[in-house]
């Protein structure tokens, strides 16, 4: 923005209209406060990944933002959730100890390097450099730095993926960043608890309910097997013999797609002439299963995936699948009558 030839200059901002004018620049405080935290957390990081994880930690990249810091390492594996508790707790020690900065000017290069401080990843640098220290924290670095870790705050990692094999990126916050995003979390959890109408030890609710689920979703799987084993049965009575082939061809009942799978698996080796085809309506779709003995798909070079497409047509859609068993579904569930009519016509 410019008012009466003062410039406040913000990245991603066009460049006055009057190049030539005269502008007084103006550094934001609060974003460069913000990009000092995270700067100087970024040091203790690479400190405390080197401590925690070894000395092969090397730094492949950063990024320094006001509202989160990144960064790249290298690593040959997914660290743990022990491990970031304790890199994320060492860094936070750093802070708390309330270490200031050592700073120190047109230091030569060498100097530098017995000193024990670290060359960032991709920098080049002259033959005196600055070195910025933080206790046992040494760096060869240009950037703006707090002059106290304290000023820092807080760390928290919110994020440990891997970019590149043998390399792993951490994304942290600081600050009222920090702050904010555990104010987050705890709202998450507070509603978390309601839902359970607030219980004193959440974590025992919860588990309590996964225990009932548990229960209640083997006694589902029961009923469903004795669902299936009766319905198996039922189907069993029709089935005619058709050329060499004992087919079945009808509709059932069903509440999903796994349940017509399961069924038409139970049914296809009934014989090894077996041809089964089934067809169901859920929610207003067409859904067909197509199942083909295994001697029928050997001997006769049946294919059940090339077939259902032929019949998917009649219901106005696709599918697909192996040559033992295939599924379709379609828009058209008054075309299933003619599904099951015109499994006779195709087969050979």
């Amino acid at each position: 923005t410019i008012k009466e030839n003062l410039l406040i200059v913000h990245i991603s901002e066009k460049l006055p209209v009057n190049l030539e004018a005269e502008y007084k620049a103006i550094v934001d405080e609060e974003r460069r406060r913000m990009i000092e935290r995270n700067h100087s957390a970024t040091h203790l990081l690479h400190y405390a990944l080197r401590k925690i994880l070894g000395t092969h930690v090397e730094q492949r990249g950063s990024l320094v933002h006001p509202q989160y810091l990144r960064f790249d390492f290298s690593h040959p594996r997914k660290l743990t959730d022990e491990e970031i508790e304790k890199i994320e707790l060492l860094v936070n020690q750093k802070i708390w100890e309330a270490i200031n900065l050592d700073e120190k000017r047109s230091v030569p290069i060498e100097e530098a390097k017995n000193m024990g401080a670290i060359a960032l990843f991709g920098e080049k640098y002259d033959s005196e450099v600055r070195v910025v220290k933080f206790a046992d924290s040494v760096e060869l670095c240009g950037g703006t730095h707090v002059q106290n870790t304290a000023s820092i705050g807080v760390f928290k990692i919110i994020s440990e993926s891997a970019i590149a094999a043998g390399i792993r990126r951490i994304e942290a916050i600081t600050h009222q960043r920090a702050w904010e995003w555990m104010q987050e979390q705890q709202k998450l959890l507070n509603d978390v608890k309601s839902l359970y109408n607030n219980p004193k030890d959440i974590q025992k609710a919860i588990l309590s309910q996964f225990e009932e689920i548990k229960v209640i979703q083997k006694k589902y799987e029961e009923l469903l097997t004795e669902k299936l084993n009766k319905l198996k049965e039922e189907v069993l009575t029709k089935q005619f013999q058709y050329k060499e082939y004992t087919l079945i061809a009808t509709v059932v009942e069903l509440e999903n797609t796994d349940m017509l799978r399961d069924l038409t698996f139970k049914l296809k080796n009934y014989s090894a002439s077996s041809v089964v085809l089934l067809a169901t309506n859920i929610e207003n779709k067409a859904h067909i299963a197509l199942g083909i003995a295994d001697k029928l798909v050997k001997e006769k070079n049946l294919n059940a995936s090339m077939l259902i497409k032929e019949l998917a047509k009649e219901i106005n859609g696709g599918g697909g699948g192996q040559p033992f068993f295939a599924t379709a579904g379609g828009s058209d569930v008054n075309g299933i009558p003619m599904v099951l009519k015109k499994i006779e016509s195709i087969l050979p």
